[in-house]
């Protein structure tokens, strides 16, 4: 965690006048003070508000009540890359990686994606409840000093979403499918915002391959090797977008 990430509920005072705030910590965060980072009271720790500016806060009390801090955030977060995400929905047990994955890398918007090879078990998972979605993205934000949340949808119809929803994500964005095969290499470096397509564990198939095509999304390949949703999400958006 390099970053104490703060909300609302936590603020115990807000001055308004250019002093800082002060908040109060009594869960995993706090644990964290305590017990990795070390810290007592006058420390230095780097914060930021949930979905906006990052600071520091000083220790000010660590008590039974739980860790205050005396916060001021005056600096914008790192930017978003200009990437929206379409993501055949992972197995469970990796989507917890792919979302801290996708809010760490800087991901704008991550759509779940329905398709035939996703199983259908796989949209009862607890972890596509809304505050478990927030907790994994949360994760990546901390890791990578960032505050502002990815939005996600979920697109549990594959065909309706492409037809009717996909056309207005590709306006004035350049739409890239990732599949093997003889394609095109993935472009480097864009300059321009970026829809990508990634499908599940074994891929789209020709049907859904063939549907988001005919939306006007241009299929690529990164070479001969076949990787994980999770290795794949990463190595596309870095080659895209690279920092």
């Amino acid at each position: 965690m390099n970053l104490i990430l703060l909300e609302p509920d936590d603020y115990l005072s807000s001055s308004g006048t250019g002093s800082p705030s002060v908040v109060r910590l009594n869960d995993r965060r706090a644990t964290h003070i305590r017990e990795t980072l070390g810290a007592e009271p006058g420390a230095q720790l780097r914060v930021g508000h949930l979905n906006g500016l990052i600071g520091f806060g000083e220790l000010l009390r660590d008590s039974d009540d739980g860790i205050e801090l005396a916060v001021s955030c005056s600096e914008p977060p790192p930017p978003k890359l200009p990437l929206t995400v379409l993501l055949g929905l992972p197995r469970p047990k990796m989507l917890r990686r792919v979302l801290r994955t996708a809010a760490e890398i800087g991901i704008t918007k991550l759509v779940l994606l329905n398709t035939w090879k996703v199983d259908k078990s796989y949209w009862q998972t607890p972890s596509l409840e809304e505050n478990a979605l927030r907790d994994f993205l949360r994760e990546g934000l901390e890791q990578a000093r960032d505050t502002v949340l990815p939005e996600v949808i979920l697109a549990r119809r594959f065909k309706p979403f492409v037809e009717d929803e996909l056309p207005a994500l590709l306006e004035n964005s350049r739409g890239l499918v990732a599949h093997p095969g003889d394609h095109a290499p993935c472009p480097v470096a864009l300059t321009e915002s970026c829809t990508l397509a990634i499908g599940p564990e074994g891929g789209f198939t020709t049907y859904e391959f063939e549907l988001l095509q005919k939306q006007g999304m241009v299929p690529v390949q990164i070479g001969a090797r076949i990787l994980r949703v999770e290795t794949a999400l990463p190595v596309l958006a870095t080659r895209l977008f690279p920092s």
